[in-house]
């Protein structure tokens, strides 16, 4: 067991930092009647994953996500830590002392070298440290994309902004140092997956009204199709005999005779709880709404 604090390297739209409390009630705590295997195919900004980094004991752990950057600044960090700290502390060293005027210039310039540099090999620790960069200095820490796969996020108006937290990546690059980081679908997780897994799936959520469709994190679209094909690939893990929690949005909220998730789910419990919504452009569209909780 890890006794440090470890936190999201960066922030993640639909991040899971308010439902911890709730999921941890259902979280096996990697003791070997229960669970040894941690398992989260869309990790995304990895709230829970390093939520149960530090307090849960599992002996084998597997995290992949579908968006190309995010994954490669995970690698980075388990593999070279501290070349990717130096870059973030020049970045940070630049960027902070400048006028607002010297910031944008900077930011944009930094945005368009981060789109126009193929990742590969040897572009992987620059590509890391400009992903992690944009995402402390842009507008509401969002990752958005468009149709060209471009990131296309203005910067935000922080005093301050940490580019560098050179404490907690060292803390994670330890505990990386055991896991499977994979970039790819999450049905790729399925040959990882046993009877001895837990498995927490935070897909893009389904919208809940007209302009709640925020899923283009990548440029592909996460619709009741995908909905209903993550479910089969549920059915087919709870038939492994492994455990399971899934997180999405309550269509009940706008419309009470929405029945998707109820239907789609009805062999598996569903629990209703209450969480506030912080990456949102319109600060009045922040606030508690319901999500489900859905579980074997």
């Amino acid at each position: 067991m890890h006794s440090v604090s470890l936190k999201p390297f960066v922030k993640w739209a639909g991040g899971k930092s308010q439902l911890i409390d709730e999921l941890e009630k259902i979280l096996p705590n990697g003791d070997e009647k229960v669970c040894t295997k941690y398992c989260e195919p869309m990790v995304g900004g990895g709230a829970l994953f390093f939520h149960v980094l530090s307090k849960c004991n599992f002996k084998q752990l597997y995290i992949s996500d579908i968006n190309a950057e995010l994954i490669n600044a995970y690698q980075v960090i388990k593999s070279d830590v501290n070349s990717l700290i130096e870059k973030l502390k020049e970045m940070q060293m630049l960027f902070c002392p400048m006028d607002d005027n010297g910031r944008k210039v900077c930011y944009n310039s930094i945005r368009d070298k981060f789109n126009s540099t193929k990742l590969c090999d040897s572009t992987a620790i620059e590509k890391a440290a400009c992903f992690i960069f944009l995402n402390k200095a842009c507008f509401n820490g969002l990752y958005r994309v468009n149709r060209k796969g471009q990131f296309n996020v203005p910067m935000g108006a922080y005093k301050n902004p940490k580019i560098c937290d050179m404490e907690n990546l060292l803390n994670i690059n330890k505990v990386l140092q055991n896991v499977t980081i994979v970039c790819g679908d999450y049905s790729l997780a399925e040959k990882f997956i046993d009877e001895d897994t837990f498995v927490y799936l935070d897909p893009p959520y389904r919208p809940i009204s007209e302009t709640s469709t925020f899923t283009s994190y990548n440029s592909y679209a996460f619709d009741d199709n995908e909905q209903i094909r993550l479910a089969r690939f549920i059915d087919g893990i709870n038939a492994k005999g492994a455990k399971f929690v899934l997180s999405n949005s309550d269509p009940k909220i706008v419309n009470p005779e929405d029945d998707f998730f109820e239907e789609l789910y009805k062999e598996y419990g569903i629990k209703r709880v209450s969480a506030t919504r912080m990456i949102n452009s319109k600060a009045d569209s922040r606030g508690k709404i319901n999500e489900l909780i859905i579980y074997n």
